[in-house]
């Protein structure tokens, strides 16, 4: 029996042992519980981004980014009857939207509206990371003050043929300031219907903290010499804290505000002491393209340069350009341009805003025989530098030309031909507008730094390059 016992007693007391664990356990559960209900207010805002994040992702993924309503997180226009969508520092037309965080720094929107009745538009702004897609960020943590303000500005057009409202806005405005600096998107939507956007337009708050130094040159690789353009650059950041920058640090690099062929993501060629070198032969290069085309239709009154018809029916002013060449092959030809971007203005009237009437442009380009891998489409800030439906030029057989047609307001306009091969994204301006290094080009360089623990990327820095005066 004392042989019995004293066999049994290790699982006595294992059992003991097991029942105090077990007891401790649930005190510490009970424990923990606590702690968790206490911090549960510091955590509502953390699954909040998440639930947030995971709806955008929901949003992006689905298979109807081609419905009208989509959200966009780039320049668009989502109603029809919205033209002449211009985003810009206020006072500086030709400048590209970017404004100082902190600053007394103002953008200004406006828009033509077809539907003569005045709406109630408003805006709201989406903080996105350094590829435009939406940030984590909650709307209190970049929006002080409300999270979107009324569009009051508007003027009905006076003595045009086509009839509009024209609508303007400054920003930030006193109910709504940004706090955080990044890649942000415009949105417009109608009072009414807050959940479908009328307008979208990317922008940039600048918090600057490191400098940049760059030049434009003739590439280095010896192919592309007498074509193309490198753009090297070095990031110096001083006293700023930058950790692991070959992790942290996007660069952006567009040409002349196009998308389709920025150059993203550029990882450090090496680093040295405060600087960041990016002094590549490859990878920051950009064809060079041609000077772009113009044409002057302030006035529908007398013909300028490049206008070889006027006229008007039923559908309102029509304009024809005269007919455009192929300037693939021929040398370069320097000449004074706007990088493409366009400026609303007439000399009809006295109000520009308002007294700038519509007309149909026409393009037209001769060509021997259509294009089987491709199209070829309109390119510039008249199409908000995009590849749109409008801007895609049909093959007219019985004439052997490229056509199409443009609805815009009054003003000064560059444009260029681009090739968009079958199933690729970025158009060859080479196909149709040859290329050459000498060509002068806008670029701007724009440096975002992700800080370790933070949820968005800062816009630490853009600089602005030319590749006449910055050699």
């Amino acid at each position: 029996m004392i042989m019995s016992d004293i066999r049994k007693f290790p699982v006595y007391l294992l059992f003991f042992c097991i029942a105090l664990t077990s007891a401790f356990s649930c005190r510490s559960s009970d424990g923990i519980s606590r702690e968790v209900l206490n911090a549960k207010k510091d955590s509502i805002k953390v699954n909040k981004r998440q639930k947030n994040k995971q709806k955008q992702d929901t949003i992006i993924n689905k298979d109807d980014y081609y419905n009208p309503n989509f959200l966009r997180y780039e320049n668009y226009v989502y109603d029809a009857n919205i033209k002449t969508v211009l985003l810009h520092p206020d006072g500086w037309e030709l400048s590209s939207p970017v404004i100082k965080l902190n600053s007394t720094d103002k953008l200004k929107l406006s828009f033509d509206d077809f539907v003569t009745n005045v709406k109630s538009y408003k805006f709201t702004v989406v903080h996105c990371n350094a590829d435009w897609t939406p940030s984590d960020l909650l709307p209190s943590d970049y929006i002080d003050g409300f999270t979107d303000d009324n569009i009051n500005s508007y003027q009905y057009s006076l003595n045009t043929m086509q009839k509009y409202i024209h609508y303007d806005l400054i920003f930030p405005t006193e109910n709504l300031r940004l706090t955080k600096s990044g890649n942000y998107l415009l949105k417009v939507f109608t009072e009414s219907d807050p959940e479908t956007p009328v307008i979208t337009q990317r922008f940039m708050v600048m918090d600057q903290q490191v400098n940049i130094a760059g030049r434009v040159k003739r590439a280095t690789v010896l192919n592309d010499m007498d074509y193309k353009q490198e753009i090297d650059f070095t990031i110096n950041s001083g006293a700023y804290n930058i950790e692991n920058p070959y992790e942290n640090i996007h660069v952006a690099i567009t040409q002349n505000d196009r998308i389709d062929n920025a150059i993203t993501n550029l990882k450090p060629l090496y680093v040295r002491g405060s600087e960041l070198i990016y002094d590549f032969e490859e990878g920051n290069v950009f064809t060079g393209g041609s000077e772009f085309r113009r044409f002057d239709v302030k006035s529908i009154q007398y013909y300028s340069e490049r206008i070889a018809k006027i006229s008007y029916d039923s559908l309102g002013n029509h304009v024809y350009l005269k007919p455009d060449i192929r300037n693939t092959f021929k040398v370069y030809n320097s000449d004074k341009d706007i990088n493409g971007k366009y400026l609303i203005k007439t000399e009809d009237g006295r109000n520009t805003d308002i007294e700038a009437d519509y007309l149909w442009v026409h393009f037209s380009l001769p060509y021997d025989a259509p294009l089987v891998d491709g199209d070829l489409y309109v390119m510039g800030e008249l199409t908000n530098w995009a590849f749109t439906k409008d801007a895609k030029l049909k093959y007219d057989y019985a004439q052997k030309t490229y056509k199409t047609a443009l609805y815009l307001k009054q003003g000064y306009y560059n444009y260029e031909y681009l090739f968009l091969k079958n199933s690729e994204t970025v158009g060859d301006v080479s196909f149709i507008e040859g290329t050459h290094y000498e060509t002068e080009n806008d670029y701007n360089i724009f440096v975002y730094y992700r800080k370790p623990g933070t949820l968005y990327d800062q816009l630490i820095a853009v600089k602005k390059l030319n590749s006449l005066k910055d050699k």
